[in-house]
């Protein structure tokens, strides 16, 4: 098994700790795709094709992805910026943020303050970045496939990871391969169920349970911030 996979599997991310939060964030997803993407059909757009993929995933009422979809397709809609910010937290734990946002002011002085509350720092652009791999990722429906034979015929389409996870099938790459590795596995009619971006450290440091602790509490804060998207660290 790859780094991909064992991080995976002992990461300290939290899940979303509402469901509101999730939809709030998939919601942004799909005005972000369909005003890149310049069209509202997933046929014809792929990021959106994504988007709703990982919508069905979370179980998004289809209410709440008519009405995204209504919100990007409206000319007085502002479009969401993305914009990523680094910094490190208590104990040098390397923290990277994603966001989208229609109102970059609030959101720099927001994701300030948490840092500056909490015992870390913000830094500036590329200070943490380079200690994160981007990755791509996909998750299907592992069905009769052979995991092996799979990662064989995905290796010229940038898989470099390929492995099985509760009886479904991860499958990792560098992320400006996500294009080439999406469009390979619906040519092969291979059920996606999920899909998206990951940043993973190259090097994580192990802190006592206090001193997590502590880290959780800049974690929580950025979490629930309905500005931020992912956030990612290098704590073990």
């Amino acid at each position: 098994m790859g780094r991909a996979f064992e991080f995976r599997k002992g990461r300290k991310m939290k899940r979303w700790a509402h469901m509101a939060k999730a939809f709030t964030r998939l919601g942004k997803d799909i005005v972000i795709a369909i005003k890149e993407g310049g069209s509202s059909d997933p046929d014809s757009n792929s990021r959106l094709r994504a988007v709703l993929q990982n919508c069905k995933a979370e179980n998004m009422p289809k209410d709440n992805i008519e009405r995204a979809i209504k919100r990007a397709t409206d000319k007085d809609t502002s479009n969401y910026e993305e914009r990523l910010f680094e910094g490190y937290g208590p104990y040098g734990i390397a923290v990277l943020v994603e966001t989208a946002t229609d109102n970059n002011n609030r959101t720099v002085a927001a994701v300030r303050s948490y840092f500056t509350k909490t015992g870390g720092s913000l830094g500036t652009s590329g200070s943490v970045e380079f200690m994160f791999d981007h990755k791509c990722h996909f998750k299907i429906a592992k069905g009769d496939l052979d995991v092996e034979e799979l990662e064989l015929e995905l290796i010229d389409f940038g898989a470099e990871e390929v492995f099985e996870e509760e009886n479904d099938i991860m499958i990792y790459g560098e992320f400006q391969s996500f294009g080439s590795l999406q469009k390979a596995l619906e040519e092969q009619k291979l059920e996606i169920i999920s899909s998206g971006l990951e940043r993973i450290p190259t090097v994580t440091k192990k802190l006592t349970p206090e001193e997590e602790e502590d880290v959780d509490k800049l974690l929580e804060k950025l979490e629930e911030d309905d500005d931020v998207q992912n956030v990612y660290h290098s704590m073990g």
